[in-house]
Parts: structure tokens; sequence; C-alpha cells
């Protein structure tokens, strides 16, 4: 039962994992007292007992915890993705009253919050999908955290989550997101940017060690200067890290290369790409990634197709370590366009109001994708708040250009030693077909109509559907 008879608690955390604990001591250490709740008492208990310093308020049931919270209450769900969810809601509703607010901040599908919204509809409680990325620590000092849905209940947590988010030069990193599923739209496209950094970034990593021959201790320096400059980021840093890890089985080795080349996946990167094929926006980088991750996962079948087709690697010709660095960045720059292109999109379609600039800026710190790269972001659509493409904003149009020479080279050289890249090739095909004014869909219109009779426009007559008898003379 709870520890307090009156109501006294500020906000509780139900979801005692890693993440709910983490965000629950966080809360703690900004003076809130928390309630805390746990459908296995046993972790609950040793999550209080572990922590007393943050004085964390156990109930032993959904009804202690909302009788000892002030009114409106705030409640915070860390709990699975999907039925979870659902049976926490169905529990916890009838016990809510008039304003209270339930917010869903675990990795919950958006199409499931879009359902859970309106479902609150006609509760007397309100209700939010939070997107929070940071991991474990982030959620522990300060994460970068995507709310959206009821703007009421967005104003009355807004101290809160702000006091409890990652601070950047240009405040904390949590900004309203939009409506309805806003919050949870915006942090799967986050992960889908995430794969899309991630994949570039191992590419490169090969780049240098195969391709060029590198010693480890090389790429990591490389790396490490790469942070420096354009490139600074926590992922970038991370990696320099890994690349001077010894492997403690073996101290001459390096702790990555004993790892299994099987990338794992939560289902964000995939649910991103089946959202861009319904919204109808290109992200060719990020589905590559998100294939690699797939591919990856057939480590027998590679190995066997390997065998079988024998393919002769060579190291990269004419291509330096400057190149590679210039192909990342004018790849990250195809990354970012395609997921706030898609972003643009969701907005538009499914009337969210986000705000562009405020998103890129929340994510400067506390979440997995932070980097010196997204002061540039939010400076481009606060210059521009109607941008159509992040690419075509001048600074990076210009970065672009400058870097499209080493680009070529890298992937051209990659190609023909036989290295996978990808993640680049394909953010370099989108920038070539980005910028064909005349492409090769004409034929594709000309097979339709010749097949199906679905028609086409022709260039002097637009507008106007045409049908052609192909065959006939």
């Amino acid at each position: 039962m709870s520890t307090t008879n009156n109501a006294t608690n500020d906000i509780a955390v139900i979801g005692m994992g890693v993440m709910g604990a983490n965000l629950a001591r966080n809360f703690a250490s900004r003076d809130l007292r928390v309630g805390v709740y746990n459908r296995s008492q046993d972790l609950a208990k040793e999550v209080v007992t572990a922590h007393p310093d943050a004085k964390l308020d156990r109930a032993e049931t959904l009804e202690a915890l909302v009788a000892g919270l002030k009114r409106p209450r705030r409640i915070i769900l860390m709990v699975s993705a999907g039925n979870a969810v659902d049976a926490v809601l169905e529990s916890l509703g009838p016990l809510l009253e008039q304003d209270d607010i339930v917010v869903d901040a675990g990795n919950s599908h958006y199409v499931d919050t879009d359902r859970r919204c309106k479902m609150a509809e006609s509760r007397p409680w309100r209700f939010m999908g939070m997107g929070v990325s940071g991991g474990s620590e982030g959620a522990l000092l300060g994460p970068s955290i995507m709310p959206g849905g009821d703007m009421q209940a967005w104003s009355n947590l807004q101290p809160i989550l702000e006091a409890a988010a990652a601070k950047s030069d240009s405040g904390p990193c949590v900004a309203y997101c939009g409506a309805g599923s806003a919050g949870h739209f915006v942090k799967m496209v986050h992960n889908g940017i995430e794969y899309g950094d991630m994949q570039l970034i191992a590419e490169t990593a090969v780049l240098m060690r195969h391709g060029l021959g590198m010693p480890s201790r090389a790429v990591a320096d490389t790396f490490a200067e790469w942070n420096k400059g354009d490139l600074d980021s926590f992922l970038i840093e991370i990696t320099t890290d890994i690349f001077r890890k010894s492997d403690p089985k073996n101290p001459d080795g390096l702790l990555v290369d004993a790892i299994l080349d099987k990338a794992g996946q939560k289902g964000t990167g995939r649910w991103t790409v089946l959202a861009a094929v319904e919204l109808g926006v290109a992200i060719p980088t990020i589905t590559a990634a998100v294939d690699a991750r797939a591919l990856s996962a057939h480590k027998e079948l590679r190995l066997r197709a390997e065998k079988e087709f024998a393919p002769k690697r060579t190291s990269l010709n004419g291509v330096s370590t400057a190149d590679i660095r210039a192909a990342l960045y004018a790849a990250k720059i195809a990354s970012y366009t395609q997921g706030f292109a898609m972003l643009r999109t969701a907005s538009e379609e499914r009337s969210y109001g986000s705000n562009f600039g405020e998103i890129s800026r929340i994510w400067k710190e506390g979440c997995i994708i932070r980097a010196q790269f997204l002061d540039r972001v939010s400076a481009a659509f606060r210059e521009n708040s109607e941008l159509e493409l992040l690419a075509l904003a001048p600074s990076f149009r210009k970065d672009v250009q400058e870097r499209m020479p080493g680009f070529r080279r890298v992937v051209s050289a990659a190609m023909s030693a036989g290295l996978a890249v990808p993640g680049l090739a394909a953010s370099l095909a989108y920038f070539d077909t980005l910028t064909t004014g005349r492409g090769s869909a004409n034929l594709i219109q000309a097979q339709r109509d010749y097949f199906g009779s679905h028609t086409y426009e022709r260039l002097d007559e637009p507008g106007v559907s045409v049908h052609t008898d192909w065959q006939a003379s």
C-alpha cells in the first residue's frame, strides 16, 4: 500500500523497468514527490529500496496510486507498447476525474496513439502521447521529450517536463510537437533518422578499415577529429570510444570485431518506412538503413552467398579520409532532409501543426541523434518556416554542392571495390534523382497506360488525362 495517506504526490510513474525507474528518479531529483507503481510489486520494491534518496512513494494498487496524487492528477505510463498500454488505461480510466492527465511515454505506434486520443475525447480525463529519447541515462539525467496531443494537458505538464528534460544552450529539450499522435510520430521519425545516422557511420568505418586499410587506432583518431567539426555528435563520439575498446578476451583485438554482425531493431525503423510509403514521401537513406539491418539478421545466408559468389573485393582507389568525411556529411543532410520532409507532410495531412524549428531544437541534447548539426537545422526552419526540403536551404545546398565531388568518388570507388555502402549509395541516388528535372517516369507512365489504361499527361497539356492504344498502327 502507499506509504502516504494524503494526496501529496506531484506526479506518478507506472512501469518500473529501467526507463520508468530512471524517469521517476529524474522527477524526484527536481524536488517533486513521485508516486510509482508496477504490476510486479517485487520490481517496484527493488527500485524504491535501491534509491532511498528519491523517496519514491510506492503504491500496491492503482487505486492507491491515484489517491496519492494532487489534482489534476498527472500520470506517466512507461510500459511496453501495445496491449499493455491499453490494459493499464482500461484499469486506470475509471479511477480518474475531470482534467486528470495520462501520458503514454513508451515507444507506441502513432496509429495506436491516434486511437487512444480518440477514446479519451469521450472521457473526463486528458491523454497525451509522448516520445522520450536518450536511453536509460537520458531518462535519469535529462532526455529529449516529444509530447503531443491535448494542448491543455501540455500546458499543465510543461513546467514539470521542462525541469526533467535535457538542457541545451537554447533551452529545455522539450516542446509541444502537435495535436493527436504528433509526439509519437515525431519520436518515430527521430528513430528513423537515428537508423540512417548509425548506418552511414558504420559504412564509413568499413571504408576506412577495409577500403583504406587503416588500423583501428587511426580510425578512432579520425572519428575523434571529425567530432571536433561539422560532424560533432553523440554517435560519432561513441564510435570513437568503440574503436578504442579492446576485447577483454583478446587484448590485441577490438571488442567490436568480436561482436556478431546481426543488428537488432525494435520496430520504429520499420514503422517509419511504412508511414513514409503511406504518405508518399521518399526516404531512401532511412529505408536503406532498415533494409541493411534486416539483411544483417540473415548471417548464415550471407555467409553462404559470399561463398557462392566469391566476390573479388579490392582497396579503394583515389579516395581519401577527407572524401569519406564529405560523403558522410552530405549523406547526413540527405537523411535529415528525408526525415523532415516526412514530418512536414504528416503535419499537413494529419493536422499536427508541428514546429520543425522547435523539433530540431529539442533534439540538440538528451537524445541519441544529438549533434551540433541540429543548430543549423533549427536555424534553417526559423529563417523559413515554409522550407519544403531541408537540403534546399541556402547553407545546406552549398554544403552538398561543395562535398559532391568527394561524395561521388567515395560511392564510385566503394562500388568498384565491392564494398557495401547501401546508405551512402541511396543518399547519392536521392540527390541525383531530386536534381533531375526530367527523369525516367515518362516511360513508366507509358508502360502503365499500355498494360492498364492508367492514362498519362502530356507536357504540352498538363492536367489532361490521355490514353493511347499503343498497339495500333
